[in-house]
């Protein structure tokens, strides 16, 4: 089987997972005889106090633009300096990838900022991985946060979901596949690389670039900075949740607990590799929702749908917009060359 092949199947599996999702929320929506779900949904639109969600879109563009920086302060160390401007661009770039291809955006985000600045991609890739470790521990953190707020609402919602891991050996069962999985994926990636002599480069170079990253941050003149900065970004995740659950009526009336306990919950779903988070984002979100604070199932399903919908809505015009403004900048060097 060719690689084409395997490629196009395992991205049918990801659309397809994707779509079963949504349709699986859709059909947990229920409206009045005679009544429409995507009529339900466009009044809930109509409904939500738009000065919130216009808010939330200057929040997420703050939120990036300090992202931007932090890879920019990231980048210096390995002797490969990114303007901000530069950096900001293909970070908006990357975000719209991500919505096509699950976590191609983090690929492609070094391929413009080489496009850009000519800044070696297995460099600004090692960066992009080291940036992601630090996302993840944030993420934990945030998680723990989240359980030692709402501990109790939490546990009760992790036990209603179908994969449960009862008692010390349910646990070791779930670690051990974990492992296995792991341990084989690296495996199959290595047994590959010695056949396929472009793949073995490439990957010799990217370790060389992780290394050169992981080494970046204990050479960054300016830690707290950068921590500073890596604290913000996850604050103002929170803010772009926070003002979204107050453009809504029914939502509206939560505390920051509950704002705290959505944000983990989404967090995890967006985490999923699936593009932009969809499906799972639009199932663990509204299943949150009825089951820790009683939002009727129906809100908690369109609530839901218009805050994803209009998050990538936003990712997809400033996506949009980077990519545009990068090629006239690309255009504009090559024809001055």
């Amino acid at each position: 089987m060719s690689s084409a092949v395997k490629t196009a199947i395992q991205y049918l599996f990801i659309f397809g997972l994707t779509a079963l999702l949504i349709w699986f929320s859709l059909s947990t929506l229920h409206v009045k005889e005679g009544e429409n779900k995507w009529q339900y949904l466009y009044h809930t639109w109509q409904a939500a106090d738009k000065g919130w969600l216009l808010l939330m879109a200057g929040v997420f563009m703050i939120g990036q633009a300090i992202r931007a920086e932090r890879w920019r302060m990231l980048m210096a160390p390995t002797g490969y300096k990114a303007t901000f401007y530069h950096s900001f661009l293909a970070m908006l770039i990357g975000y719209l990838v991500n919505l096509v291809i699950p976590r191609g955006g983090e690929v492609s985000r070094c391929y413009y900022l080489y496009k850009l600045n000519k800044s070696p991609v297995e460099i600004s890739f090692g960066t992009v991985v080291i940036e992601r470790i630090i996302d993840l521990l944030c993420l934990v953190l945030l998680v723990t946060l989240s359980f030692a707020v709402e501990s109790e609402k939490l546990f009760a919602f992790i036990s209603t979901l179908p994969i449960q891991a009862n008692g010390l050996t349910g646990k070791l069962v779930i670690v051990g596949i974990a492992l296995l999985v792991l341990v084989g994926t690296g495996f199959i990636i290595h047994w590959y690389s010695k056949r396929n002599q472009k793949l073995g480069s490439f990957l010799q170079r990217t370790w060389h670039g992780f290394k050169q990253g992981l080494a970046a941050v204990f050479k960054l003149e300016q830690k707290f900075l950068f921590i500073g900065y890596s604290a913000a970004i996850w604050a103002l995740y929170f803010l772009m949740t926070f003002c979204v659950v107050m453009a809504f009526k029914e939502t509206s009336v939560l505390g920051v607990g509950a704002v705290l306990s959505l944000f983990a919950i989404g967090a995890i779903a967006m985490a999923a590799p699936l593009p932009g988070g969809a499906g799972s984002y639009h199932t663990l979100v509204p299943a949150g929702l009825v089951f820790l604070y009683a939002i009727p199932q129906s809100d908690a399903v369109a609530f839901t749908f218009v805050f994803h919908a209009w998050q990538t809505l936003i990712m997809i015009v400033s996506g949009a917009l980077a990519l545009l403004v990068t090629s006239w900048i690309v255009k504009k060097k090559s024809a001055t060359n």
